[in-house]
């Protein structure tokens, strides 16, 4: 079994950044379509938590951002800086990009989650795929734009290389942290090599 780790351990740090990457990304997704600052704010927070909700509902935890009104504070946050900085004349590669970087961090974060909670290790590397890309999924479908289940280029997989190093390097001892910032730095170079190099999984024949 994957090693245990606290709820408040040094991993909070990336749950924080994943949240804030998300919402920054769902705050992108409500620029481009223009919409209001409500809309900014709901984008953010559906983009930010919806992965990390749909976790702790699977794994019988309290729902994180419940608790802790800070989670929220950071996606509104979010929302609110990306409404001044004019962010609908930004390129579409930012929302790729930034999607990119918070779907790494919080599929380590969500298999580091499900770890603590005594999930099994197969189980953790799920809970941190759903986590990682369940928010994109709802916000692309707000947006109205393809989901990124529908794409070929390379998307779940990553979210799943970088839980499962997570797991791997946990289980074999290595400091959360530690396996934490491997798992993600893999999972973030798999998908960059999709965007920018435009590496795709075979489609069915």
């Amino acid at each position: 079994m994957v090693a245990e780790l606290p709820v408040a351990s040094v991993l909070a740090i990336l749950d924080y950044a994943g949240v804030a990457v998300f919402a920054a990304s769902g705050a992108l997704a409500a620029a481009r379509a223009k919409h209001t600052i409500v809309t900014f704010a709901f984008f953010a927070a559906v983009t930010g938590v919806g992965g990390g909700t749909l976790r702790d509902l699977l794994i019988g935890a309290p729902v994180f951002w419940v608790q802790q009104n800070a989670y929220l504070a950071v996606c509104l946050a979010m929302a609110a800086a990306v409404w001044l900085s004019r962010a609908e004349r930004w390129p579409f590669a930012t929302l790729l990009w930034l999607d990119a970087v918070g779907m790494a961090v919080y599929a380590v974060v969500g298999a580091a989650k499900a770890a603590s909670f005594g999930v099994p290790p197969l189980a953790c590397i799920v809970m941190g795929v759903l986590t990682a890309s369940f928010g994109g999924i709802v916000r692309d479908v707000l947006a109205g734009e393809p989901s990124i289940l529908l794409r070929r280029e390379i998307y779940v997989s990553a979210a799943a290389l970088a839980a499962a190093a997570f797991v791997l390097l946990a289980a074999i001892g290595l400091p959360p942290m530690i396996a934490g910032i491997i798992g993600a730095a893999l999972g973030f170079g798999l998908r960059a090599g999709a965007l920018a190099r435009g590496w795709a999984l075979p489609e069915y024949r």
